[in-house]
């Protein structure tokens, strides 16, 4: 009766005869077996099975043993998912019916059995039939039992099951909200505090849910019910008042993005009452007031500087304290055991305060201004931080906590979204938010001075935690309170008796301190930090002692750096870190993380200190070269013997190498790819710190397996191998003639790679460079040249396709580098290629070739090759195959660059006389202004620029942006000259000037900073003026200059764009006058000449949304959002995706619209494209489709949005639409996966 995939299950008949015996120890023992059972993938019940058991485990909610009922309610969670819905249903209605029962026990087990079976129901999102179907039955049972006044018992119970209910499966209960609004609604005014408090969750959770009209009416009746107290009449009793100010709270905790349009009359009200006299009364007003700081940051905006005003208020407001009008700082840190027993005069006292419950609200809600108001960033770092910093003293703990947790929020605005920091430019300005905190580090330290040495562990905790922010926040900052700082840590580390969390917190603080703060900070220190970190590493809790022996290691690394003197003689120290770290390398019973840790500080030991350690580090290479040979060790071992091996320290490493060598070729064949990295590593190091020292027949087996490495496709491997080779041809060459074969095939089929790594080119060109121009050679000039060569001649010989295009450019740089090597042959080599290039019988694939290799050689000796490599360039330009025209136009640029006053007196006559040759002669100009030396360009300054000025009205786009690049290029040659000259061709009357100017500034910006971004911040707003500029062209190029800034240099335009947004914003509407009708044959086709800027002004809305978002009045922004969801299909793709990144960046702001918002989305995914369309149309529905889904699916993560009507209403439509839920469930299962990838990467 029973099918299980495992064939262990127990006989059900059996299992359900127990479950029945008078015997309980048998209904215990048989009830807990099938709770195994049901919580099994594979168990499979028939219908008389499924009915026997949900009969019987009814029937054990009434079992006398309450062990036996405790089982029973447990075994109907994973039951649901094992029935069919017909049995739940039964299974629901005997709970409801047992609700009722007269007997207490079995309505508290019915009250357990019903949220067990509720919270195991599928949530709202999924639309379930069972789910709704439950719902509907047992809410006409909750909701009588809420009215019912006789049976207080069942009525808190009832309102619980309702709560949590409402809380996970809103949406199916549309029809009932109506109804559990006036159910709930009176309780609100009940006599019993129990149910009042969760009347108030029902409803919270219930306006989340329920439609616009019902939240309307909840929230007059709250404003009807709450007269402001400074009304004389105000009918109000304390206790009603706590009640409806809890509910509003509970209603913008739960739905505040929707209350938005209440807010004028809700917040007035609320901070009203908080000028009553009770203090729980102000706890519920402020946590209101949190609640609608973090839903309806946009609404809250005129109520900010009031709220702040409240909460700094209140934020000092202890009544059973009075510190003295001018705060006697000393007094707060006062224990609590001397304020207790004293009373003031009035009778109150700390037994009966409930005042640090208003203090932690304040604290709250003012952690709620930096996450909402990131905009205001400065001004609330003035006006919070010294109040803040002032409270650190606070005497409740709880309170105290919030305070620097809501400080550590204002540090976090310190790290721009995106995670773009300031520049060191505005970091510096006056006003800025990292000066104004600079000036508030010193208050902050001298507050938590004392608390770093508090008898509480949790206060030196949150101390670290705190000061940690700030350092990341301002790194560099502590570097004058040091001395202060290490007394405190080293307290705590010192400290073996207390909990090793704060041991923990304070070595991850030293850590962060030691990668910030300049070098000699720790130097005068270390004779007190080097008894606390040895503890730490000789303690038996295996993540303190991992975690000090990184600190150690990092205090080696800093202090003593291998590139430079260090900052004090180690000799003092460093018999005292060997011996920390032998202690712990001799132990073989070590947690894996102390063995991985303990290695990577000997091996830095060994690199940075080897030459001091006064024999100590024959000991250490001893016990390394053991750890190679274990499994668990052998990677973490070879790491750091890679770190000793590439010290300049050049220790001696003879006496392992005769075993190192053999065990270390065997990681490259056989290992795991990070051994073979690691090995790799060390052998590269010995070979070229070590090379003419190596055993050469130890070596041959490593050489035997670098063949294969070069062909796998790994590149890291790859590179790492060639640097191997290269410092063995230099040091040993005659052991590379045994595999020098091997290996130049490997290397020759690694440069055929069509997308090959920047460092893998540099390594095999090293290589090439140290076997051609040894003396003797280790393998001869012309067969490293033939080698090359081969792919390219013998392709068309073999019909063969030639190396991809990428491979040309990799082969010409190898060859340029052989003829660099050997300069004696470069003339020949450059005659050679010449010949090549201008013979008609040779390929296209040759002609490149020789062409790339000439523009890697640049100038060729001599006035004769010289003119007659130029003649052959500029008869290049006219072939027949695009490639050797760009391949000669690349050369043509580079050569010329070598004599830069030959070159500009040709290229004019070369632009008159052959006109079509235009755009391939400014790109060999772009190459010579780009290699050209700044001095050597400064005399012909003029003449280019003469020459390129009336290029600017070219009709070809293409054309104007190689002469925007010129211009780049030559402005940066003198910027003070020629950027006045270039802003002055704004005013030019022809527009393709203008935007050829403001192109020219675009090119001017990189993502690496450059001495010319002072004086284009200064000109930046002239040229984002041109989005004003009447012809669509130039505001074209301002909207890429735009863009290209905040992508690449946000700082240039931060201070511009309050002028700009609103121009930005004017280019996304639609403009109706732009759209026109054009007639092709029989058909009309809609053609929008405004759709490009349109692209545009979106594509800066998202840099700007990467970038900027704190300097963004995100109301305006998703309006414009808005608009684009419904633009243009190729509009809406990117505002999908705008959209999905807004919900992960500013989810509240996203949540007060989401029903707008989810309007355009819904039509997209039920579009339909007419049956007669093209195939075209069909895959670009399909796109949308797919695209409009990942922004649903990216809602869908703010946890609220699944409570909203509209939400609710498509994802039932989804469910009912197969091919929908296909494609839904595929894109969640997408966003799940992303996210999990993202989450990795970052820890």
């Amino acid at each position: 009766m029973v099918a299980t995939m495992s064939g262990a299950a127990l006989p059900m008949s059996s299992l359900l005869e127990k479950m029945t015996s008078s015997d309980k120890d048998f209904r215990f023992m048989a009830t807990s077996d099938l709770l195994s059972e049901l919580q099994k993938d594979s168990i499979q019940l028939d219908e008389d099975s499924e009915r026997r058991v949900v009969q019987t485990l009814l029937g054990l909610l009434e079992d006398r043993n309450g062990e036996v009922q405790g089982l029973a309610v447990r075994c109907l969670g994973p039951l649901v998912g094992k029935v069919k819905e017909c049995q739940v249903e039964a299974i629901v209605e005997a709970l409801c019916a047992n609700m009722r029962s007269d007997k207490e026990q079995l309505r508290d087990i019915a009250g357990i059995g019903l949220k067990t079976v509720l919270s195991k129901l599928p949530p709202a999102a999924t639309e379930s039939s069972l789910a709704t179907s439950v719902c509907r039955k047992v809410t006409g049972q909750l909701t009588a039992a809420i009215i019912q006044q006789e049976d207080v018992a069942l009525q808190l119970e009832a309102l619980d099951i309702l709560s949590d209910m409402l809380s996970r499966l809103g949406a199916p209960l549309g029809a009932f909200h109506a109804g559990l609004l006036h159910c709930l609604l009176p309780q609100l005014g009940s006599p019993r505090l129990a149910v009042r408090k969760r009347a108030v969750g029902a409803l919270g959770h219930l306006a989340a849910a329920c439609c616009s009209d019902l939240l309307t009416q909840l929230a007059d009746h709250l404003l009807q019910r709450l007269p402001s107290p400074r009304e004389p009449a105000c009918p109000t009793c304390p206790a009603a008042a706590r009640t409806l100010v809890q509910c509003v709270g509970s209603v913008g905790r739960q739905a505040g993005h929707r209350l938005g349009a209440h807010l004028d009359r809700l917040v007035p009200l609320v901070q009203d009452f908080c000028s009553l006299d009770d203090d729980e009364l102000r706890e519920s007003c402020l946590q209101a007031l949190e609640a609608f700081l973090r839903k309806c940051p946009k609404e809250m905006g005129p109520y900010v500087s009031s709220v702040i005003s409240l909460c700094l208020q209140y934020l000092k407001h202890d009544p059973n304290y009075d510190c003295g009008s001018d705060g006697d700082k000393g007094q707060m840190e006062t224990e609590d055991s001397e304020l207790s027993g004293q009373e003031s005069e009035d009778g109150y006292s700390d037994e009966e305060d409930q005042s640090w419950k208003v203090r932690r609200a304040a604290a709250r809600c003012l952690g709620a201004l930096p996450c909402s108001r990131p905009d205001l960033q400065a001004e609330l770092l003035c006006s919070l931080g010294p109040p803040l910093i002032h409270r650190f003293r606070e005497r409740e703990e709880t309170v105290r906590a919030e305070v620097f947790a809501t400080y550590s929020e204002l540090l976090h605005l310190a790290r721009a979204p995106g995670g773009w920091p300031e520049t060191q430019e505005e970091a510096g300005e006056q006003g800025s938010f990292r000066h104004l905190l600079r000036g508030q580090v010193p208050l902050v330290v001298k507050a938590l001075q004392r608390q770093l040495k508090d008898h509480n562990p949790r206060v030196r905790q949150a101390c670290f935690s705190l000061l940690g922010e700030l350092e990341a926040a301002l790194p560099g900052s502590l570097e004058e309170h040091t001395p202060m700082l290490v007394t405190g840590l080293v307290f705590s580390l010192g400290e073996r008796s207390g909990p090793s969390a704060v041991r923990l917190d304070a070595l991850a603080l030293l850590q962060q301190l030691i990668g910030t703060e300049p070098v000699a900070t720790f130097a005068s220190h270390l004779p007190t930090l080097l008894p606390a970190l040895e503890g730490c590493v000789a303690d038996p809790c295996c993540r303190l002692a991992a975690e000090g022996l990184r600190a150690l290691q990092e205090l080696v690394r800093v202090l003593w750096p291998l590139d430079g003197p260090g900052a004090l003689d180690p000799q003092p120290h460093v018999a005292r870190v060997a011996a920390a770290c032998l202690s712990r390398l001799r132990a073989v019973d070590l947690d894996q993380e102390v063995k991985e840790r303990v290695l990577a500080c000997t091996g830095h030991l060994l690199a940075h200190l080897g030459d001091r350690l006064a024999g100590a580090e024959v000991l250490l290479l001893g016990l390394l070269l053991e750890r190679l040979q274990g499994e668990a060790t052998r990677l973490p071992a070879t790491r750091a013997l890679a770190l000793a091996a590439a010290s300049p320290l050049l220790l001696d490493l003879r006496p392992l190498l005769a075993e190192a060598l053999p065990l270390l070729a065997g990681f490259m064949r056989r290992g795991p790819r990070a051994l073979r990295l690691a090995a790799l590593q060390v052998l590269e190091a010995l070979a070229r710190t070590r090379g003419p020292s190596l055993p050469s027949p130890a070596l041959q087996p490593v050489l035997a397996e670098l063949p294969t490495l070069l062909g796998d496709g790994d590149m890291p491997a790859a590179q790492l191998a060639l640097e191997l080779l290269a410092a063995l041809a230099q040091a040993q060459p005659a052991c590379l003639a045994e595999v020098s074969g091997p290996v130049l095939d490997a290397l020759l089929g690694l440069l055929c790679w069509p997308l090959l790594p920047a460092g893998v080119l540099a390594a095999a060109e090293a290589l090439l460079q140290a076997l051609a121009g040894g003396r003797p050679p280790c393998v001869d000039y012309a067969r490293l040249t033939r080698l090359l060569m081969a792919p390219v001649i013998q392709a068309p010989a073999a019909g063969r396709p030639g190396p991809p295009k990428q491979a040309l450019h990799s082969l010409a740089r190898c060859l340029a580098t052989l003829a660099a090597a050997c300069p004696q042959e470069a003339a020949a080599t450059a005659q050679r290629l010449v010949a090549e290039a201008r013979c008609p019988d040779s390929s296209p694939h040759i002609q490149v070739l020789a062409l790339l290799t000439l523009a890697e050689l640049g100038a060729v000796a001599g006035p004769g090759p010289q003119r007659e490599l130029k003649a052959a360039l500029l008869d290049a330009l006219g072939s027949a195959s695009e490639d050797v025209r760009a391949a000669a136009s690349l050369a043509l640029g580079r050569v010329g660059a070598g004599s830069l006053a030959d070159f500009l007196a040709l290229l004019p006559a070369q632009l008159r006389a052959e006109p079509r040759h235009q755009y391939l002669l400014l790109g060999a100009l772009r190459e010579a202004l780009g290699m050209a030396v700044p001095d050597s360009l400064r005399p012909h300054l003029e003449v280019v620029w003469a020459l390129l000025l009336p290029l600017c009205q070219v009709d070809e786009e293409g054309t104007r942006g190689l002469v925007a690049e010129c211009l780049a290029r030559l402005v940066l040659a003198n910027p003070p000259f020629l950027l006045p000259r270039l802003r002055m061709q704004l005013a030019a009357d022809q527009p393709l000037t203008r935007s050829t100017a403001i192109m020219t500034v675009k090119f001017l910006i990189s993502d690496q900073p450059h001495p010319v971004d002072p004086q284009l911040k200064t000109i930046m707003g002239d040229f984002l003026e041109s989005l004003r500029d009447p012809d669509s062209g130039v505001r074209r190029a301002a909207l890429a200059l735009l863009n290209s800034a905040v992508h690449n240099k946000p700082s240039l335009v931060r201070g511009e764009l309050g002028t700009v947004l609103p121009l930005l914003y004017q280019e996304t509407r639609v403009r109706r006058e732009l759209i026109r009708e054009v007639e092709m044959g029989p058909f009309k086709h809609t053609v929008d000449e405004g759709l490009d800027l349109r692209k545009a002004a979106f594509e800066c809305m998202y840099s700007l949304l990467e970038r900027c978002l704190a300097q963004l009045e995100l109301g305006e922004f998703l309006s414009r959002v808005e608009d684009g969801l419904k633009d243009h299909p190729d509009i809406r793709m990117s505002t999908f995706t705008m959209l999905a990144r807004l919900a992960a960046l500013c989810p509240a702001s996203v949540l007060q619209r989401v029903d707008r918002l989810m309007e355009p989305l819904r039509a997209t995914c039920l579009a339909k494209v007419k049956a007669d369309s093209v195939k075209q149309e069909f895959e670009k529905q399909e796109e949308l489709r797919h695209s409009a889904m990942r922004a649903v699916a990216a809602l869908l993560s703010i946890p609220e949005v699944g409570k909203s009507p509209i939400m609710a209403d498509f994802l039932s439509q989804i469910q009912s639409n197969p091919e929908l839920k296909v494609l839904f469930e595929s894109t969640q299962k997408d966003s799940a996966s992303g996210r999990s990838t993202d989450t990795t990467e970052l820890s």
